[in-house]
């Protein structure tokens, strides 16, 4: 296996390659460019179902070659109930040193990493160092308060470790604009994220050389989501609102930008390793407007219903999880939920009932403002604004096409497409893993039912 070269498994979630071209087209985007006129460019294929397009489950079918009517994991966090065989574990069982930064519903399954920093919503253990371990608490804590614009001490001097550890003189200063410039332009909080997981991953890699790695970054999917229609290359009917965002900016470009110089950073990794990027979906602009919201807190929102529960997790955006401490109480808590009403008379949440613990989200699509008294099985109830925290207008909705270039092998011919299940046998053909090995089901390890 020494003689193989290592692979680096880039995964840019979401991004939209039409506009990463219109972009390179006007001159910007360098290394895109390169890339896409040296190595081309494929078309992966997922789910039919709109509702099955979603990042932790495509991901989900990448990393065990699975489409989802076999691993059957719905949402995000729940790989870990799930006894699957991922890439990682597939690739160290043939003898190959792996590692990851953030995999999207990935769980960390390894015994020999030498690192996996597991992403924020789901929870696995960290390999590594203490400093990784720390950061991973953080990590967690300041997605979670990233929605309200604020963090705490605790997450900042977590953060803060992380950064004096992996500090990379070439991006201090990127790092530090991104910062000091997001209380105004919020989804540069998201830019500082996703440079600084890609300075932790370079830096990882550069002193363990694992024969294969994957980084995950979520930055422009979020971005995406959120401010597409400010883009210079959308040319589509929608503006984003001057209170929102300044007429001027262009986050895409920005976002876009800053992979650019992530995948250089990769390419330029020593010994050149190969590098497969891929995006797992992409997406379209969304047609209408649609406000997303959070709650501000949680478990303070169910003890104001009193609503029985043991805890609660808020997850990406709109979305949270809620443990009880039978199935009776979160059948109750369920029937609190999916009983709360707008003034208008739609429903608030969405609730899905697994047992002991729901998956719910605020799903109420227009503005929430002063004066919005909810109902509760037609009684009024309180101001809702209080308990809310505005998080974006949807710019961006889900396309089941992702895209995918590999610099180790021939550019494919145009209009190529293959399963997004193929990126898992793909990762093994071309680290010396025998054909009848590249399947994400052992012969120890049963099919999920």
């Amino acid at each position: 296996m020494s003689a193989v070269r290592p692979l680096v498994l880039l995964e840019l979630n979401e991004v939209n390659c039409d506009f990463v071209r219109r972009y390179a087209a006007r001159g910007e985007l360098p290394a895109f460019a390169r890339l896409l006129d040296q190595c081309g460019l494929a078309e992966t294929v997922s789910e039919s179902e709109y509702e099955k397009l979603e990042p932790w489950i495509q991901w989900v079918s990448a990393h065990t070659g699975l489409s989802f009517e076999q691993h059957r994991v719905f949402r995000l966090g729940d790989i870990v109930q799930r006894d699957l065989v991922q890439i990682w574990e597939r690739l160290e069982a043939n003898g190959i040193v792996v590692a990851a930064v953030s995999p999207i519903n990935g769980a960390n399954r390894t015994r020999r990493s030498p690192f996996f920093l597991p992403d924020p919503w789901t929870r696995t253990p960290v390999s590594g160092s203490w400093v990784l371990r720390q950061l991973s608490a953080g990590l967690a804590q300041a997605v979670g308060e990233n929605a309200q614009r604020r963090m705490t001490p605790a997450t900042f001097a977590r953060l803060l470790l992380a950064m004096v550890t992996h500090f990379r003189a070439s991006t201090a200063g990127e790092l530090a604009r991104c910062a000091l410039s997001a209380p105004s332009r919020p989804w540069r909080a998201t830019m500082f994220l996703d440079r600084f997981l890609a300075d932790v991953f370079v830096r990882q890699w550069r002193r363990h050389r694992p024969g294969f790695a994957s980084l995950f970054l979520n930055g422009a999917a979020h971005i995406q989501h959120h401010y597409m229609f400010s883009s210079a290359v959308y040319a589509g009917p929608h503006r984003n609102p001057e209170w929102y965002i300044p007429r001027s900016a262009d986050p895409l470009l920005e976002i876009y930008s800053l992979y650019d110089r992530i995948l250089a950073d990769v390419l330029r990794l020593p010994g050149e390793p190969r590098v497969m990027l891929a995006t797992g979906l992409h997406q379209d602009p969304h047609p209408v407007e649609q406000y997303y919201y959070r709650l501000r807190d949680h478990a303070a929102f169910l003890h104001r219903l009193a609503a029985p529960f043991a805890s609660v997790q808020g997850l990406m955006s709109r979305d949270f999880t809620v443990q009880c401490h039978s199935a009776m109480d979160a059948g109750r808590c369920g029937v609190v939920l999916r009983g709360l009403r707008a003034p208008d008379g739609s429903p608030l949440f969405s609730v899905d009932d697994r047992g002991t613990d729901l998956f719910a989200m605020l799903i109420y699509p227009r503005e929430i403002g002063r004066g919005f008294i909810f109902s509760r099985d037609g009684r009024p109830q309180w101001d809702l604004a209080d308990d809310v925290a505005f998080v974006a207008l949807k710019n961006g909705e889900h396309n089941g096409i992702g895209y995918f270039a590999d610099t180790g092998a021939h550019p494919p011919p145009p209009g190529t497409r293959f399963a997004v299940t193929e990126i898992f046998a793909r990762v093994c053909a071309a680290l010396g893993v025998n054909e009848d090995m590249a399947t994400g089901v052992s012969a120890d390890r049963p099919q999920a039912a």
